[in-house]
This record gives structure tokens, C-alpha cells and sequence, in this order.
């Protein structure tokens, strides 16, 4: 008895032993979304800091030594050209006015005179009644004469001039500063300057370019991944300090000869309307230069460029569902996306979410983007 249940037991442990372990079940394929490569034309952009200024600016001076009477416009407004400023005292001028006149009509008094003379001279000394030495005194009176009245009448203009620039007003319009020198000071050469005039429409914008991003687009251009708008016309777009975005554009207008040896940038200027004279001389705004292109290029998700060891790769599918990795030579970011120089080609499967679970040769599961959740859609609205 006891030798038969021995068998048994050997007999069940063989055919335990028989018996195939369980295989374990694969893995579901892990779910991405995807983008295909297709090449097209995209517009690049280029960013810069520059400053504002005004287009003409005018220092409003005294041209003659007095008193200032007083300050006739509201400091910091808008003027226009022609438009009066300051009112200097005139009795002065007015003094000074009416004694060149008295002296012009002395002078021209004396030249009536000498002309007269000369008229009776001449018929005397051609019938030999007079010498020719009266003749030559009467004529050179009548030359003196006529000299001394040129002399009076420059003084009377002189002097006009001199009554006028006791007005002085505006030759641009523009935006006016603060008085520098208050009513009733005696105005004379060393505190001449009374105020500016900026004009703001149109408006310059200053920003500089360094020599490697000159360099850089000159490369891409010769390889042909950039083609720079028809004579480097550049629109140009204004973001100012809280974001908004300034609705006028304008154009690069100046660039300077050189380069600056201390910054090793090159300057640029940008005219741009201002009709409501929303920018002000000395504000710093974002410059943004449209107009270049990249033909032909690629651009993908910046979220799916990723970087390892050996630089930059993307994830793939491949044709039989499963992820690839790929390296790629990156250029410049454009918005949310980066431009690919090399590495895809039209038709590649770019992994741009579920990047981190995958690994090469894992099935993938391409499935559609993920819609907002009703809730978020709310908010948003």
C-alpha cells in the first residue's frame, strides 16, 4: 500500500512538471497623436529692442537779448507750426525800429539833395560854366548819398528782424516741453534755450541688429533656406510695453554705414505714422521685422523636438506602427513651432504627445488630439 501511493505521488509531480507556465500578456500600444510632415513656405519674424524718437526736433531759442514776457502755450501740449510760443519785450525793438526809419528818411532826404545838385551840374559843366572838378564833387555826393541810404534801409530791416523775433513761435509741430526759463527773466545768449518741439508724426524707432544675426540670415539665405523680402523692405510692427500691439506699420528707413566697435551691432531706424501720437520720443518697444520667408520648410511642435546625448531628435512612426527616433539639425523657433533643417522628410509621422513613454520599436496607437473637457471649454468662454 505504501508503495502504491509513492507512484502515485511520482506520477502526479511528473505530470505537474508537464504543464507550460503562463505567458504574460503584451503591453496595449501606447497611445500618441501625430503630425505628417509637409513642406511649405513660412513667414519668419525677427525681434528686436529698440527706442523711440522723435523725427525732427527743434530747440526753440531767443534770437535777440531782453525780457521775456511771458509764456503764451500750455507746456507739454501739442502745438503747430506757426504757432506762438513766447512774447519777448517789444518797446525796445519797437525804439530801435523807429530810429532806423528816422535815419532812413534822413538818408533819403540827402540823397534828394545830391540828386538835385547833380541835375544842375551836369548841363553847367558840359557848357564849360562849371569845372570838372565840381562835376566829379557832385557826383561823388550823389554816390555817397545813395550808399548812405542802402546803409539806412539794412537798419531798418535789421531792426524789423529784431521787433519780429520778440515773437517767437513753433516752426514744426510736434509735442512742446517745459518752459526753461520762467516769465520776466532777462533772456540773453547764455540762457537762450526756452523750450523744445518734438515732432511725433511721423515717428522714428532705433534698434540694432548684432553682427552674428547678420551673419546668420546672410547664411541661410545663400543655402537657400531664406529668401529676404524684394530690397530688404521690411514691414515693421510695433509690440509696446504691456503686450498690445501698435496698430500703425512702417519701414526700416536708415541703416547706419558701420558697425558700433563697442557693441559690435549695426544701427537701424524705423519710420513709422503716429497720427495720434500714441508713441513718445524715449519709449522702448519690441521691433518686429516681417516680410522674409523659409521655402520649402519643415516645422514641427516645439514640445516634440527633443534632446539626448548626442543633440537634438524627434520620435517617428514608422510604417509598421512603431516609434523611431530620429535625430534632426534644428534652426530658429517661429511662434509654438521649430524650424527643421535637416532629419525629416514629407511624409514622416511626428510623435507630438506621448513622447515619454515610448522607446524604440514600442507600438504606438495614433489617436486623435485631446479635446478641451466641457468644463475648460466653459471657463474659456
Amino acid at each position: 500500500m505504501r508503495v502504491l501511493l509513492t507512484m502515485l505521488a511520482a506520477v502526479a509531480l511528473v505530470a505537474g512538471c508537464d504543464k507550460k507556465a503562463p505567458v504574460a500578456a503584451a503591453p496595449p500600444p501606447v497611445e500618441v497623436t501625430v503630425m505628417t510632415v509637409a513642406l511649405r513656405d513660412a513667414p519668419v519674424g525677427y525681434e528686436f529692442v529698440g527706442q523711440t524718437q522723435s523725427s525732427h526736433q527743434v530747440q526753440i531759442r531767443a534770437r535777440v537779448a531782453g525780457f521775456l514776457d511771458r509764456r503764451v502755450y500750455t507746456e507739454g501740449s501739442m502745438v503747430q507750426a506757426g504757432q506762438l510760443l513766447f512774447l519777448q519785450d517789444p518797446k525796445p525793438f519797437q525804439a530801435q525800429l523807429d530810429a532806423a526809419l528816422g535815419a532812413l528818411a534822413e538818408q533819403q532826404a540827402r540823397l534828394q539833395t545830391a540828386n538835385d545838385n547833380l541835375a544842375q551840374v551836369k548841363p553847367l559843366a558840359a557848357l564849360k560854366a562849371l569845372s570838372q572838378k565840381e562835376l566829379d564833387d557832385a557826383t561823388g555826393q550823389q554816390q555817397a548819398a545813395a550808399a548812405a541810404v542802402q546803409t539806412a534801409r539794412a537798419n531798418v530791416e535789421t531792426a524789423r528782424l529784431n521787433l519780429s523775433y520778440t515773437r517767437i513761435s513753433s516752426p514744426v509741430s510736434g509735442l512742446s516741453s517745459f518752459a526753461r526759463v520762467q516769465d520776466g527773466a532777462y533772456v540773453n545768449g547764455e540762457n537762450s534755450l526756452l523750450t523744445y518741439v518734438e515732432k511725433v508724426d511721423p515717428i522714428w524707432v532705433n534698434f540694432s541688429v548684432s553682427e552674428n544675426q547678420l551673419l546668420s540670415a546672410r547664411n541661410e539665405q545663400k543655402a537657400g533656406r531664406l529668401k529676404l523680402p524684394a530690397q530688404e523692405q521690411y514691414v515693421v510692427q510695433l509690440v509696446l510695453a504691456d503686450g498690445s500691439v501698435f496698430p500703425k506699420t512702417g519701414r526700416v528707413t536708415f541703416a547706419n554705414a558701420d558697425y558700433d566697435p563697442l557693441t559690435g551691432t549695426f544701427l537701424l531706424r524705423a519710420t513709422l505714422p503716429n497720427p495720434a501720437g500714441t508713441l513718445r520720443p524715449g519709449q522702448f518697444v519690441r521691433v518686429q521685422l516681417q516680410g522674409a520667408t523659409r521655402p520649402n520648410a519643415v516645422l514641427v511642435p516645439q514640445q516634440s523636438v527633443l534632446q539626448g546625448a548626442k543633440g537634438h531628435f524627434v520620435v517617428l512612426v514608422d510604417k509598421d506602427g512603431k516609434a523611431l527616433m530620429r535625430g534632426v539639425e534644428v534652426g530658429p523657433w517661429q511662434g509654438n513651432d521649430w524650424f527643421i533643417n535637416a532629419g525629416l522628410q514629407p511624409g514622416d509621422r511626428v510623435v507630438t504627445d506621448g513622447m515619454a513613454r515610448l522607446a524604440p520599436g514600442v507600438p504606438v496607437k495614433i489617436v486623435e488630439p485631446r479635446s478641451a473637457t466641457p468644463a475648460a471649454s466653459a471657463a474659456s468662454k
